[in-house]
């Protein structure tokens, strides 16, 4: 009867026999080590057999994961990123010594057996039986290359680990004729060479290659003979004998290591005394993973690229296989990145705002007519301390970013340019007064109806009590006042201007549809800064949108051999009318001449750009461009707590903060960097009349040019100087006073106008 222990398992001898046993069967069964079996041992094994022979014959070695590297578009890197550091290399690229060194104290006999070293398990078993444990192990290193193939595929799942690496009778069974099959196929020098590339070292090294760069800061290849003998004994247990927290230990164990050199004749006697006696000489270089090594402040760009892999279908059709390929790495990833943009975007955000301030600012470049990524950055940097933050606060939520910020005033020229693609003139003029209340009712896309006709209806003001039209479209877009685009919703309605926003690519950043209402005009829906530079972009290239993009090539080295991998383009599209995106171009560069942009002006290099302030001064915004660059900068506090008046940015004390004031200049700044040396083409302008302020337009409504030109309605509702047009009339007067009913009604139009004159002023 056989002797159990306490526990119920088999006694170390009897484990130690029950090895034995089966992997000399198996022994015999594939290589022809005809040993015969004998009673229970016997029995046992021929069970294993009828396993072992159901076992498929095929491993299944899947390429080595190996760091992915970032470039920039001039090739430069930006970071290295990895599941696993490793770099793959061919034998002859390492030392001899860490060849022999590895053979040595792993599997001495490595070129003298198969698969399987019989010598070296009866030596095992018989070291085992006697200690009462396990004091030593029978793996050849072919065996312990098999396991870790198991552990490759296992990847990061910690049950898949779990299960590829328990001691097992039915695991070691299946890497024994993984083994053989290994053997068979790839030889002794292969086997050796991919062991040394999978094998773990510690301090986040896979690989031989990694491990040399880790702990002496050079190749593989030129690894000495009391180097190799250190990372070859690492590997037994990579946390005991790890040098840089345990030199004593480690040092014991390279010893011993050079010891079992000299022993097996791959080195002197003298040469192995010599190398114990030399230091352990490390020359540490510390593990360099993820986007938060980025230079050029490029971490959060560097974060956005690997979103971009994650989530874009090119790279996969399911999350699952994008994630596969991106953990595998061996990529090298050429980006969009101009170093010069980015430099002077960090330059200019650091210039301006604090990482410790209360506030943080992100800014966004992109190129018109290609939607090229140039440049990302932000004030809090990218990392885990205090005032560093890994949201990105340039992009969208879906992509790493936050939930965004309201545009404020920086969403106007989209109104302006539904507006005008729907037929309404460039000298627009509307009474924009100080107050009013918001229009009612609105129509909105899905047929529903916006009303504001209720006994407390909701109110608008300008920013300032000064600000009483009436105002022409360009005067009302320097000044940005919010009455005017207000009164323009009320004429074309809001479906207008969301599906303007959606041909240009202006989303809410939170990835809900748009709210309908006519606020739309004063830019409450929250978007982020990469948004708005691309919408902004649209206005540069004549009308065209094009998709941000971040990649601009791929290759991937798996094994030997590298490949090109497709990447995403951006898609262009017609958003607007060459003519419609010209003549906000006119608008624009009237807010940076004379207007509220005028800080963030480029000189005499033509620009064009937008403010925007939000209530209570949550966010501050500047978004502009020139024909070959837009750029968005964004300034607020990205919890939405602290308002931005008594407060200080970049050392700099402000009493209340605007979009001209604070973003305008990191712009400026950003831009004259950004576009050092590079052409400065000038845009295609049109001639805006000037408006005849305090006219209606002869169609009646006060809207248009009468069919024969310049009929305008008349002044005081068409009380005087009705218009020779055959207009509607304009809408009744909306005095902030009381007047007798009727007084001030639109009259008809002389000359045949049947019109009821014009707004109120």
């Amino acid at each position: 009867m056989r002797k159990k222990r306490s526990g119920g398992g088999l006694s170390p001898t009897q484990e130690a026999a029950k090895f034995l046993g089966v992997s000399v069967l198996a022994g015999a069964v594939l290589a022809g080590i005809a040993l015969p079996a004998f009673g229970a041992l016997g029995l046992a094994a021929k069970g294993s057999v009828e396993g072992f022979d159901e076992i498929p014959t095929n491993l299944k070695q899947p390429p080595l994961s190996q760091r992915t590297t970032i470039l920039d578009a001039k090739g430069d890197q930006i970071a290295t990123v990895y599941s696993r550091d490793r770099t793959v290399v061919d034998l002859k690229s390492i030392s001899p010594y860490m060849q022999k060194a590895i053979v040595a104290i792993e599997d001495s006999r490595f070129y003298q057996h198969g698969a399987i070293d019989l010598k070296g398990v009866l030596r095992a078993l018989n070291r085992n039986a006697q200690s009462g444990g396990v004091a030593e192990g029978a793996s050849t290193l072919t065996q312990q290359y098999v396991k870790n193939v198991f552990v490759e595929e296992a990847g990061d799942d910690p049950t898949k680990v779990a299960q590829a690496t328990q001691q097992t009778l039915g695991r070691k069974i299946k890497e024994l004729k993984f083994a053989i099959q290994v053997e068979e196929e790839l030889g002794k020098k292969k086997i050796l060479e991919n062991y040394l590339n999978i094998t773990f070292f510690g301090q986040q090294a896979y690989g031989v290659e990694a491990a040399a760069r880790r702990y002496f800061s050079k190749s593989a290849k030129d690894l000495s003979l009391q180097e190799s003998a250190l990372l070859a004994g690492i590997v037994q247990s990579p946390s005991r004998y790890d040098p840089v927290n345990d030199e004593a230990e480690a040092t014991k164990r390279r010893n011993t290591v050079l010891q079992r050199m000299a022993d097996v004749g791959d080195v002197s006697q003298a040469e192995a005394d010599k190398a114990k006696e030399a230091p352990l000489g490390l020359k540490v270089s510390k593990p360099k993973n993820g986007c938060i090594t980025a230079v050029k402040g490029a971490g959060f760009f560097c974060d956005y690229v690997r979103e971009v892999f994650l989530s874009d279908r090119t790279f996969g059709k399911t999350k699952e296989a994008r994630a596969k390929v991106w953990n595998q790495g061996g990529l090298t990833i050429r980006t969009t990145l101009d170093p010069q943009a980015q430099d002077s975007a960090q330059q200019s955000i650091k210039d301006h705002v604090y990482k410790t301030d209360e506030v943080a600012t992100a800014a966004t470049i992109v190129e018109p007519g290609t939607g090229k990524i140039l440049a990302m950055g932000q004030s809090r940097p990218y990392g885990f301390g205090k005032n560093e933050t890994q949201i990105n606060l340039s992009v969208n939520r879906a992509m790493g970013g936050g939930a965004g910020y309201q545009p404020g005033s920086t969403f106007k020229p989209i109104v302006a340019a539904a507006a005008l693609e729907g037929g309404m003139p460039a000298n627009k003029t509307y009474a924009a007064p100080y107050e009013m209340n918001y229009p009612s009712p609105i129509q909105q896309c899905d047929g529903k109806v916006y009303r504001n006709d209720g006994p407390d209806p909701v109110t608008l003001t300008n920013e300032n009590e000064t600000e009483v039209g009436p105002y022409s479209m360009e005067e009302a877009t320097a000044k940005s006042v919010n009455t005017y685009f207000v009164e323009m919703i009320a004429d074309i309605g809001t479906c207008p201007v969301v599906e303007m926003a959606k041909k240009m690519g202006v989303q809410r950043a939170d990835g809900a549809k748009m709210d309908q209402g006519p606020a739309i005009a004063l830019g409450t829906q929250e978007m982020s800064p990469l948004t708005m530079a691309a919408g902004y972009a649209t206005f540069a290239s004549r009308g065209m949108y094009c998709t941000p993009v971040a990649i601009e090539s791929i290759s991937q080295r798996i094994g030997g051999q590298t490949k090109s991998l497709d990447v995403p383009k951006s898609t262009c599209s017609r958003a607007m009318s060459e003519t419609t995106a010209d003549t906000v171009n006119t608008l624009l560069r009237g807010v940076v001449e004379d207007g509220t942009g005028s800080q963030a002006g480029l000189g005499s290099r033509p620009s064009a750009g937008k403010t925007g302030t939000t209530d209570e001064r949550y966010a501050a915004w500047f978004v502009g461009y020139t024909p070959n660059m837009a750029g968005a900068v964004w300034v607020g506090d990205p919890a939405h707590d602290r308002q931005m008046s008594d407060i200080t940015i970049g050392g700099v004390d402000y009493d209340k903060v605007f979009g001209g004031e604070v973003p305008g200049p990191i712009w400026r700044d950003m831009m004259t960097g950004a576009l050092a040396d590079k052409e400065a083409p000038p845009f295609n302008l049109v001639d805006i009349p000037d408006a005849d302020k305090g006219r209606g337009d002869g169609d009646g409504n006060g809207n248009e040019d009468g069919d024969n030109g310049d009929e305008n309605g008349g002044l005081i509702g068409g009380l005087i100087g009705g218009g020779n047009g055959g207009g509607n009339g304009g809408a009744e007067p909306t005095p902030t006073f009381s007047i007798p009913e009727n007084l001030f009604e639109g009259q008809d139009g002389g000359n045949n106008g049947n019109g009821n004159g014009g707004n109120w002023p």
